[in-house]
């Protein structure tokens, strides 16, 4: 089972501690180097350009490609999720060129988490049509696949289309993973057929609860190496209440997870640091 971990500092969603607020870069590379160090997979970070004034979701959201890019250099063997990308929002050449390239600098270090978006004011104000999101993103996938790790590339699809474009530099990696959002049956059928993993989302954002992802996932022929994403229905506090990592780690396999999306329970920097020391070392991380 992989370990990665919920962003703090990225995006104010949900009841956050009021450090964060007050947070910034020295506080951001202090949590991506814990992280790093102690051998958890990923770090996530949201995708939202702008949005309306006093949204439940929270109004702040760092950009996860600038965001990344700054850490990378902070960091050597830490993953990069943005969780996620609203895919119509971008030309999928656009995407295979910017993420590309942090893949490249990175040293193959990104993994690629997609939505198709639910904001529709946020599509009213950068011009994107809301009503077909959900083929448009369909279409933009398979020219990604086509895209991301080539330098001369080519694609024609219903939506997009291209012909030996030079993407220099490109990915590092033959093939980056990309991962679905959503918690619906068509998110999931979208991953299994046209990706490599299903991010669904927490269960505190719609969620499914670990059995509903243990039914859905039964109904489906999964490919091989196919990632699950489970995140935990609560905040965990490793420090008070050891027994709940080994509960968490349980309940992700039961479910079918392959890796862990963590949030913990803190009130400030230095007890959130200490509460990933604490679940990665009942975890058994790689800690470096």
């Amino acid at each position: 089972m992989k370990i990665g971990i919920s962003s703090p500092i990225v995006a104010l969603a949900g009841k956050r501690p009021d450090w964060e607020a007050a947070a910034g870069p020295a506080e951001l590379v202090r949590v991506a180097r814990a992280a790093d160090r102690l051998g958890y997979e990923f770090m996530t970070c949201g995708d939202h350009v702008a949005v309306p004034p006093g949204l439940p979701r929270g109004e702040r959201f760092y950009d996860p490609l600038s965001t990344f890019s700054f850490l990378a250099g902070q960091t050597r063997r830490l993953r990069f999720l943005p969780y996620v990308l609203v895919l119509p929002f971008y030309h999928p050449l656009e995407i295979a060129k910017r993420y590309g390239t942090l893949d490249h600098l990175s040293g193959g270090r990104l993994i690629l988490a997609f939505g198709v978006g639910n904001l529709e004011e946020e599509f009213d104000m950068l011009g994107v049509p809301f009503e077909d999101r959900g083929p448009r993103a369909d279409d933009a996938l398979r020219a990604l696949r086509a895209a991301l790790s080539g330098r001369t590339v080519s694609y024609e699809g219903p939506y997009y289309a291209f012909r030996d474009m030079v993407v220099d530099p490109h990915a590092a990696q033959a093939r980056v993973p990309m991962w679905i959002g959503g918690h619906s049956e068509r998110a999931l059928r979208r991953a299994v057929t046209l990706a490599d993993g299903w991010a669904p989302a927490p269960q505190a954002f719609r969620g499914p609860s670990p059995e509903l992802m243990r039914q859905m996932l039964d109904r489906h022929e999964l490919p091989e190496d196919f990632d699950v994403v489970f995140s935990p229905g609560h905040r965990l506090d490793p420090v008070a209440e050891p027994g709940q990592v080994a509960e968490v780690i349980d309940t992700a396999e039961k479910a079918g997870a392959t890796q862990i999306n963590l949030t913990v329970r803190h009130e400030s920097l230095a007890q959130y640091l200490e509460q990933l020391e604490a679940f990665a070392e009942i975890a058994d991380l790689d800690v470096r």
